[in-house]
Order: C-alpha cells, then sequence, then structure tokens
C-alpha cells in the first residue's frame, strides 16, 4: 500500500469529527495526481485505551505502580469499580458511535453506568434534562462516565491527559523549547506507547517519503514531536514535515535549532504549495530545490526559505477535502455540556468546508489581521461550493456541514442557500458570521430553507465604545436586531463574549452583562461563550499596544514559540476575578432561568450597578428598520404552484372578475384572492421567481413584466395579497 506522503493529524483534537486539514491537503495531492494516506491519530489512540483491552491494560499497568496512584476517595472507588467498567466500556463507545442506540434505555435507568465523581454534577444539571431527549440524556451520561475513566488515567497513569488536548501546557506560550525538549528526552509515557504502536503500524504499511504532521493546536504539539521523534529515530529516510494553526501562529520567529532534530521542515501559512514543493524537493533529487514559506536547516542554522515566485493556488484549484482512510463511522458523539452551540461542536459528525479564504472584514483589533488565514480574502463560487457539498455528501455518506470560515460573507451565504435550493438537495449546515445589517429577516428565512441551522458570531464585549475601539463594526442594537432575525427564522445564534479588553472598565464589564442578560431574556440569543482577552503578537494591539493604553511585561522574543503576549492593562483591573461570575450567570440565562437576579448577586465582591436601561434591548427590537428595497433586490418565491379559481364579485351594479390562488406551505393551507389580471400575471411570474428558476430576477425586472399590461406596480407590491405571500416565502433579498 505504499504511497508517497502519510498526513497525520495527532492527538488530541475532536472525538466525534476529524479536523479537516489532511482532508484538505489530500483533496489538493489528488488533483496534482501525488498519492498520499491520511490518518486521526486522536481517535485511533482513544479507540484503543478506551476498550475492554484497553481498560484491562490501564488497571494493570495502574495496579503495578500502585505508588503513583493517590489515594483519593474518588480514584479507589473507580478501581474498586473495575469490573464493572470493563463489562460496559465496548458497549458504551458503540453506543456513542451510533452503533447500538437502544442502549439508551438501560443507560437512562442510571444504574448501568459505573458512577464516580463526575456524576455528582447530575444534581446540578438534572432540570436540564428535561428538554433533552433520551438518546441526548444517554450520550451526557455516557460522557460522563468517560470522563470518569479520563480522571483515572489523569491521576494514576498521564496527567497530560484530555480527551480534546495533550500535554497542553508543553505548547501553549512556549518561548523557549527547552521544557518541550526535556520532556521528549523522557521516556514515552504510557499513552505515547500506544500513539507509538499505531504509527509503527501505519509507517511499515505506507512506506511513505514525506510525513506530514498538521498540528492545529497547542494540544497537539507534544504528540506531534513524538511522532516525529520515533520515526526520525527508526525511519530516518523518511522526510518530516510540520505544518497547521500552531506553526502558522506560533513559529514565525523559530530559531531553535534543535527543532529540527525531529522535523526536516515546517512550513506556514496554506499549505498547498509548499508541500508541492517540499514533494518535487524529496522525489526529483539532484535539482535545484525552491521552497515556500519553509524553515528548514542549513549548515547548522535555521533559515526561512521564500524563494519560489509562483503564487499560492486559488481556492477554485485546491480540490475537494477527500476524507478517504479516516475511519468516519467510529467517531464518538459526545455531551459534554448542557450548552447547545458547545453540544454541536461535540456531537455529530460534519464534514468541514470554506467558503471563503480569510476574513472579508479583517479590521478587528484583537485577531492576527496581520497573518494570511485571515488577511487574505478570497471567496469561492457558490456553484464550486455546492459541488463539494454534493461530492463530500456522496463520499462520506454524510449530509451535515460546518463552514469554518473565519466570517463566512452574506451575499455568498445567499448566494449558496440559493444554489442548494435549486438542486433540491438536502444538507443540514452551519458557520460563523459576523452580525451585520446584511442578515436582513428574508436572507435568514433563505439561509433557513436552505438547510442552515446555527450561527456563532462575535458580539465580543457588549458595549458600544469598545465596540468601536475594536473596529467591530457594529453596535449592541444592531447585533440585537441581526440575532432576532435568525431567531425567528428558526436558527440557533451563538455569540462569542470577550471581557478584559483593554481599557474596559468595571462599570463596562457590569453593564456588558446585563447586555446579555437582557438579549437572552428577549429570546434573542441561545448561546454564548465567555472568553478572557488575550493579547497576541500578530494582532493590532500586540503590534501597537500603546495604542490601546496596554504595556508589553516583555520585548524578548524566544527562539521558539511567540504568540501570546504578557502585558499590563494601565487601568489596573484584575479581569480574572469576573470569570466566575460571568460564566455562571451566562450558565443560566441560556436555560432561560434567573434573569430576575440582580448583577450582584453573580459575584462575591462588590460591584457597581448597571447604567444600562431595563428595556435597552426591547426599545432596539421595537424600532422598526427603514428598509428600502432596492430595485437591484432579487427576489425569490420559495413556495410552490397555486391551485386557481375564479368568480365574479359584484358591488352597487357593476362586477368584475376575481381570482383565487391557493397555496399549500408544508405547514398549513393558505389563500389570497386578487382581480384577474393581477392573479394572472401572479400565476405567471412565480415559477419565474422559483427558488427552483436557474435564473434570479431583480425587483426592477418584475416590475417591468407587471407593467406591460398593468399599471401601479408600487400599489399591487404593498397590498395585501402580497403581504401575505410575503410572510409565506416570497423573499426580498437586497
Amino acid at each position: 500500500m505504499r504511497t508517497e506522503l502519510l498526513l497525520i493529524t495527532p492527538p488530541f483534537t475532536q472525538l466525534n469529527t476529524p479536523y479537516p486539514a489532511t482532508a484538505y491537503i489530500k483533496g489538493f495531492l489528488n488533483t496534482k495526481n501525488i498519492s498520499s494516506t491520511q490518518a486521526d491519530l486522536g481517535i485511533e489512540v482513544i479507540l484503543v485505551l478506551f476498550s475492554k483491552k484497553g481498560l484491562t491494560d490501564l488497571f494493570t499497568h495502574a495496579e503495578l505502580s500502585k505508588s503513583k496512584i493517590p489515594s483519593s476517595p474518588n480514584i479507589q472507588r473507580i478501581i474498586a469499580l473495575k469490573e464493572e467498567y470493563l463489562k460496559t466500556i465496548d458497549a458504551v463507545i458503540a453506543f456513542l458511535q451510533g452503533k447500538n442506540p437502544t442502549l439508551a434505555l438501560q443507560i437512562c435507568q442510571e444504574d448501568f453506568l459505573p458512577e464516580a465523581s463526575r456524576f455528582s454534577e447530575l444534581e446540578e444539571l438534572d432540570w436540564a434534562f428535561g428538554a433533552m431527549g433520551m438518546q441526548d440524556k444517554a450520550k451526557h451520561l455516557a460522557t460522563l462516565y468517560l470522563e470518569d475513566i479520563s480522571d483515572f488515567i489523569v491521576a494514576s497513569v498521564d496527567p497530560n491527559f484530555g480527551f480534546s488536548r495533550y500535554a497542553e501546557r508543553l505548547g501553549r506560550s512556549a518561548n523557549s523549547f527547552d521544557e518541550l525538549y526535556e520532556a521528549l528526552n523522557q521516556e514515552p509515557t504510557y499513552i505515547d506507547k500506544i500513539l507509538i504502536t499505531i504509527l509503527k503500524d501505519r509507517i511499515v504499511k505506507v512506506q511513505p517519503k514525506l510525513f506530514l504532521i498538521s498540528v492545529p493546536f497547542p494540544g497537539n504539539l507534544y504528540s506531534a514531536f513524538r511522532c516525529a521523534q520515533f520515526v526520525k529515530k527508526n525511519y530516518p529516510e523518511i522526510k518530516i514535515s510540520m505544518g497547521g494553526g500552531f506553526p502558522n501562529t506560533e513559529l514565525r520567529s523559530l530559531s531553535d535549532q534543535r527543532v529540527f532534530e525531529f522535523f526536516d521542515f515546517i512550513t506556514l501559512d496554506d499549505g498547498e504549495l509548499p508541500i508541492e514543493l517540499l514533494y518535487n524537493a524529496i522525489t526529483q533529487v539532484g535539482s535545484f530545490n525552491l521552497y515556500k514559506r519553509t524553515f528548514l536547516l542549513e549548515n547548522g542554522a535555521v533559515v526561512y526559505k521564500n524563494d519560489a515566485l509562483k503564487n499560492d493556488y486559488k481556492q477554485a484549484d485546491v480540490g475537494t477535502p477527500d476524507y478517504t482512510d479516516l475511519q468516519l463511522d467510529k467517531y464518538i458523539s459526545v455531551i459534554e455540556i448542557v450548552n447547545p452551540m458547545h453540544r454541536m461542536w461535540s456531537d455529530g459528525r460534519w464534514n468541514k468546508l470554506t467558503m471563503a479564504h480569510g476574513c472579508y472584514w479583517g479590521k478587528c483589533t484583537f485577531c492576527d489581521i496581520s497573518l494570511d488565514y485571515i488577511k487574505v480574502y478570497e471567496p469561492v463560487a457558490a456553484k464550486l461550493i455546492v459541488d463539494r457539498i454534493e461530492d463530500l455528501a456522496e463520499k462520506t455518506g454524510q449530509n451535515g456541514f460546518h463552514f469554518v470560515d473565519e466570517a463566512a460573507p452574506p451575499a455568498l451565504m445567499r448566494e449558496v442557500a440559493l444554489e442548494i435550493l435549486r438542486r433540491k438537495i438536502t444538507v443540514t449546515w452551519w458557520t460563523n458570521i459576523r452580525f451585520e445589517k446584511s442578515f436582513t429577516k428574508d436572507l435568514c428565512l433563505l439561509l433557513k430553507a436552505s438547510g442552515c441551522i446555527a450561527v456563532s458570531g462575535g458580539l465580543e464585549v457588549a458595549s458600544d465604545r469598545l465596540l468601536k475601539l475594536i473596529d467591530k463594526g457594529v453596535t449592541v442594537e444592531q447585533v440585537a436586531k441581526v440575532t432576532r432575525n435568525f431567531t425567528e427564522a428558526g436558527i440557533m445564534v451563538h455569540s462569542y463574549l470577550m471581557y478584559g479588553y483593554p481599557t474596559q472598565t468595571v462599570q463596562e464589564t457590569v453593564d456588558s452583562l446585563e447586555m446579555v442578560r437582557q438579549l437572552f431574556e428577549a429570546g434573542v440569543l441561545q448561546s454564548g461563550f465567555w472568553h478572557q482577552f488575550a493579547m497576541t503578537a500578530h494582532s493590532p494591539v500586540g503590534m501597537y499596544p500603546e495604542k490601546f493604553g496596554v504595556v508589553k511585561e516583555t520585548e524578548a522574543i524566544g527562539t521558539f514559540a511567540n504568540n501570546d503576549i504578557n502585558y499590563t492593562d494601565k487601568t489596573g483591573i484584575d479581569h480574572n476575578k469576573f470569570s466566575f461570575g460571568l460564566k455562571k450567570s451566562l450558565f443560566n440565562f441560556m436555560h432561560g432561568i434567573c434573569f430576575d437576579y440582580k448583577l450582584q448577586d453573580w459575584f462575591d465582591f462588590k460591584i457597581p450597578k448597571t447604567t444600562i436601561p431595563v428595556n435597552f434591548i426591547d426599545t432596539a427590537l421595537k424600532e422598526e428598520d427603514n428598509f428600502n428595497i432596492k430595485p437591484t433586490a432579487k427576489i425569490v418565491w420559495l413556495g410552490g404552484k397555486p391551485s386557481v379559481e375564479t368568480f365574479t364579485k359584484s358591488k352597487k351594479g357593476n362586477s368584475w372578475e376575481m381570482m383565487t390562488l391557493s397555496f399549500h406551505s408544508k405547514k398549513e393551507s393558505f389563500g389570497i384572492e386578487t382581480n384577474s389580471k393581477e392573479g394572472e400575471w401572479l400565476v405567471s411570474i412565480l415559477p419565474k421567481i422559483s427558488v427552483s428558476s436557474h435564473k434570479t430576477h431583480t425587483l426592477q425586472e418584475i416590475k417591468e413584466d407587471f407593467e406591460i399590461e398593468i399599471e401601479h406596480f408600487e400599489l399591487f407590491w404593498y397590498s395585501k395579497p402580497i403581504n401575505t405571500l410575503r410572510k409565506y416565502g416570497l423573499l426580498v433579498l437586497n
């Protein structure tokens, strides 16, 4: 089964779906007829560890090193329940893989799974299960069960273990390579040995010339180096390269030669062209080699080569992501916490796609807008996106898609939705957005009709002063209206929230919380998460801190990772102390309770009263938008063909022909009445503006069509029959 390249994602990222980087690269390599094999070693390690044999070996290993096992009651309880864990583990994993759904009945009886400390949370969360079906509740209980086992692993075998990260501490803000290097020179851990066994088997089967390791997050870094270390020691003829989100942001000033004891190359930013050039350099021995955004070791020194003049590939030319080789039927859906959006991240298998490379806004001052993954904006044509959707759905058997854009462009989302509806395909999808005014009520209805179920966007600091400082391009009032449009269309809304932004006062933190409280109470937000501001080297705040009232604690640049920057806010406020109260209040707001609590109740220290009027969001939502329909607005009909009946209407001796048009929506039937001329025109125009039509028509075009035989289009357009059709799927898309 020899292939030219082996692409891996090292442990750990997600349990429910593969991280898409290797699938993107494999799709590109297909366009160049370069053979490759990919593997997600994270899920493979988990499946070995969380099996009857894996747990048997785990308990045996722990018993042989009893001196290391803490004497905590929780760990002793898990050891005492060993046989119950061995008896249930394979069935639980199968259930979480969707292969054993009837097990939910037993799990929910709560006398099937052994329970340790994680299940103590159930007393707090019991009220939440009222809104959860049996399958969901069983998934959550099974997740707690796995987390109990994870606690045992951390306490008795490997303190670095985590389901979505491994030894993350070693990768986060590691300005120096020393600590990681020291760890790599220790004996492999219990988890390392499982990883290396799996990797060895893959290397023997594939026999690659080039070994590519994608490192998206700090929690993948240690395992990536362990994989490279093993291959370098045992298969020195194989060249090894690292790419991915972590080196793209953290390793841009790399200079430590020791890194190249493990790797031959480290590439930055879009990987397609750099990898193609590496492949050429390895397979075309003796030729002069050019590199693109690549670190390597030359004469004992780290050098950065970016001498290839060829431009990066356009998004239209990078191919469709290819998930071949990945064990798609073995991923595990879990429900870690009762948070609607976090549940989507961890539950279900999603095909990952991108509508546009980079960010069309590209101004937010906390963001890495100086780096290519944000700075270089390039949308993909809607038809090509939907071609990729159909291709992936056919090959993977999954029609769920997560568009992983920095911020999906509204106009492109509209065109993708129209194309999905034209092709009459069933798709479930969600993505990241900016809460901008382009998301009108009608656009949200169109997105919903095409299969959009959720969006996530940054409200960040819910303060207009700070939103302006961030250069977010939105106001709180605007966010409220946009989230209402999505919510009323039936699309779930998640908001990223931020606290501790430079110059943020205590009063603004309190007022921000009040804004968030009102948004949830109004029902226009369903999910959210608070993040504390972190300064990064490639953001405007990191590059020009003096403009934002902060002082860098150090200007020294390390020889390894450089991204997160320690800083001092001139306000002197300890923003950390707000963390618990902000998160606890949000947890309750998400479940529709505690809106009547005083904000002071969430904190164990004195806070000022909010200055936000209690009805601020309600007032914003009641304000009517002066929504002027542009002549270029696209008019789209989501409904079907009407049945038609004519009748005569008489009044004061006059009679005229009338028409009844009867429609059937998915939920109900309805009708409208017009005079016969207007009715005949409607019957003729609806197929032309139908969403299944391959041509979209503007308001100006349908007005001109109307006025060929009938006068006063504006009077007709704002009449009762048209207003009724507007309620049932006649959309105006500006």
